[in-house]
């Protein structure tokens, strides 16, 4: 009973034991019969609500929301339909794929009831109605699905069911907004698999690399080596470099053959570099000696 028929209700009942008690004791009749005719009729709906009344059996009218009114006995309030959007979870419990591996997967449902009439008079129960047919189409299309797929078009996933499962709800006046997978579970054998199939594509794709950098440090040592065979002090050079880097930490100790500290003598280094360069061409005719002394 809603509060305002409610009120009504007591509104009467008091006025009744009042005349009873003050005025005629079946003065009090009238107010006590008006009081259950409001209480069987009048009744509110709720502005998500639909009220679907019957008429000596007949559908007379879907009513709501707002105050309407019924006849007792003769009218009958079969079904209220609350027209809000609904969420219903479902699942599948060991439900094969298409390349047979068992899965677990749940999901969630949104609906709501367009068409109150057909809610209350096409299906006996609309609610438990739409959780089979929820978990049929899941089954159905975890059936025809590789896992891969599964896994990864997850949106391609509930649009297939979101059209399959409005598809059989709609003649039953309800609408599907969106079905959504929460969670996919695999079996514990085959997580592992998986799990060491991607370490080794990483171990793979790192093995790839690794030798993508080494060629491209052998044709730098290449060409390093190219400048250094034109230029030995450049080489003595980064020699002394490389000593002077390696002697920086404290507490190292380093042994050096003597034969390559002369080596790296820069005096003899550079003497080295200019002689080189100062060797004359073999081509070039050397100028006559002076002749000197007595006959």
């Amino acid at each position: 009973m809603n509060p305002i028929t409610a009120f009504l209700v007591f509104v009467l009942v008091l006025a009744g034991v009042a005349a009873g008690q003050w005025v005629n004791l079946y003065l009090a009749l009238p107010f006590f019969a008006v009081a259950a005719i409001v209480a069987a009729s009048l009744k509110m709906a709720n502005v998500w609500q639909k009220f679907v009344i019957l008429r000596m059996g007949k559908l007379q009218s879907v009513k709501g929301p707002g105050m309407f009114a019924i006849i007792p006995v003769i009218d009958n309030v079969v079904a209220v339909i609350d027209g809000r959007i609904q969420t219903t979870g479902f699942n599948a419990e060991q439900a094969l794929t298409k390349d047979t591996v068992p899965v677990n997967v749940d999901a969630i449902i949104f609906w709501h009831v367009h068409d109150a009439e057909k809610a209350a008079l096409a299906i006996t129960n609309y609610r438990e109605a739409i959780d089979r047919v929820a978990q049929t189409s899941l089954r159905e299309m975890i059936g025809s699905s590789m896992l891969a797929a599964l896994l990864s078009d997850r949106k391609d996933a509930d649009e297939q069911l979101k059209n399959e499962i409005g598809a059989k709800t709609a003649p039953w006046g309800i609408t599907v907004g969106s079905v959504e997978i929460r969670d996919v579970a695999l079996p514990e054998a085959l997580q592992n698999a998986m799990s060491r199939q991607a370490q080794a594509e990483r171990e793979k794709q790192a093995r790839v690399i690794l030798g993508s950098s080494e060629a491209a440090i052998a044709a730098k040592f290449v060409e390093a080596a190219d400048i250094y065979a034109g230029h030995p002090e450049a080489l003595q050079l980064r020699a002394m470099n490389i000593i002077y880097e390696t002697t920086k930490e404290r507490g190292a100790t380093i042994l050096i053959p003597s034969s390559m500290v002369d080596s790296l003598n820069p005096s003899t280094t550079l003497a080295l570099a200019f002689a080189s360069k100062a060797v004359p061409d073999p081509k070039v005719a050397l100028p006559p000696r002076a002749a000197g002394g007595s006959a």
